[in-house]
């Protein structure tokens, strides 16, 4: 997770707890894990209309097989190339 280790996390939450005390730290958390649930809930409704834009767009399935189809060309050159 970014690099950071259990030394470095209990750091910067005693930190926390210095700057901001116990009694915030809950409501500072409850806050953060909602502001991380939004923004999941917000990428998966961008990934469910790219989905739809795809299968209602005409000619984009198409594009989809073309470009499925270089790919996996593209994986078998490298394997050959091995």
């Amino acid at each position: 997770m970014f690099g950071l280790g259990t030394p470095e996390l209990i750091v910067i939450l005693l930190i926390a707890f210095v700057l901001f005390g116990g009694k915030k730290l809950p409501e500072i958390g409850a806050g953060l894990g909602k502001a991380i649930g939004s923004f999941k809930r917000g990428l998966n409704e961008v990934e469910e209309a790219k989905t739809d834009l795809i299968k209602n767009l005409p000619g984009a399935q198409e594009v989809v097989k073309v470009q499925e189809t270089i790919k996996s060309a593209k994986d078998l050159t490298r394997l050959s190339s091995k």
